[in-house]
């Protein structure tokens, strides 16, 4: 009886062992299956590796100050002659950073520079604007150089030395008082010339005198001082009438020397000695003049010999 049962046993475990087995080999082979699709989900969601390249570095590039300044005359036509004078003022000062030694750069400069009141004078006389009058050629025949435009612009005011409409009315200097009309050469007074100023000379001296001081009474001090430049020109050793005679001479005497110094720094020396001949020919005893007439002979000779 035992037999037969361990029998039957054996029988049913050898079925259920080839079950067991494909059952275990099922759920092998299904895990494998899970675990790569989990590998591949995973897989999927990872963010792709990126690789940065650097962003190439820009040239450098050249400022404005490395390149070539304007040619003189392109600034002087471009900028200061239809009246863009601070534009100017810059392209003229880069300029003489690279060309310092141009002496009419900086003439030009002081131009723009300058007071007017004090490089022309403060007697001024009208003109009224004629047909073909422009700035430059009132200035060569006002101011002895046609290139001087800017500074007699400046003195009226002006804006655009480009523009001037014909019947307009301009301030020019008073005679002399801007440019130097005197022969170059030794200082020679009245004396040395001629006995003196006498007969109609003479008179017409002391009448324009006579005139300046009437104006000046009238508190027409540039008409004044224009009068006695007049009368000074007949007779420089013309004796003062009185106080306001001695303080009008002694203004004009100032005025010739400070215009002369500015001609003189402009190198425009043969006005700049005119005009000191002049002053010390009405003043012989003024010594600033001589010292500074002594410097500008000196300084052209200089030049002529380069």
């Amino acid at each position: 009886m035992q037999n037969s049962q361990d029998a039957r046993f054996a029988a049913q475990g050898s079925r259920v062992g080839p079950l067991v087995l494909v059952g275990l080999l099922a759920v092998g082979l299904g895990g494998c299956a899970q675990l790569q699709q989990l590998k591949a989900r995973v897989t999927g969601h990872r963010k792709p590796t990126v690789t940065v390249t650097p962003a190439p570095t820009p040239a450098p590039t050249r400022a404005p100050e490395d390149t070539a300044p304007r040619p003189l005359s392109s600034i002087i036509n471009g900028q200061l002659q239809s009246g863009h004078f601070a534009e100017g003022e810059r392209q003229l000062r880069r300029y003489l950073e690279v060309y310092p030694d141009d002496h009419a750069a900086e003439a030009v400069l002081r131009q723009l520079t300058v007071d007017p009141e004090q490089a022309l004078g403060h007697a001024s006389r009208p003109y009224v604007v004629r047909p073909g009058d422009s700035y430059s050629t009132l200035a060569a025949r006002f101011l002895g150089d046609g290139g001087r435009f800017l500074i007699l612009a400046r003195y009226n005011g002006s804006t655009n030395p480009s523009m001037l409409r014909v019947g307009q009315t301009l301030r020019v200097p008073a005679s002399r008082l801007a440019s130097g009309t005197q022969p170059e050469g030794p200082v020679q007074t009245a004396a040395a010339t001629e006995p003196s100023a006498s007969g109609a000379g003479a008179a017409k001296a002391r009448r324009l005198q006579d005139e300046s001081l009437a104006l000046l009474h009238k508190g027409q001090r540039s008409e004044a001082l224009e009068r006695m430049d007049q009368a000074l020109d007949v007779d420089p050793q013309l004796p003062p009438s009185d106080a306001d005679a001695r303080s009008l001479r002694k203004q004009l005497v100032s005025v010739y020397h400070q215009r002369a110094i500015v001609l003189y720094r402009d190198q425009q020396l043969d006005q700049a000695i005119s005009l000191w001949n002049r002053v010390l020919a009405i003043e012989p005893d003024f010594e600033p003049a001589t010292v500074y007439r002594a410097r500008a002979l000196e300084l052209k000779q200089r030049l002529k010999q380069y």
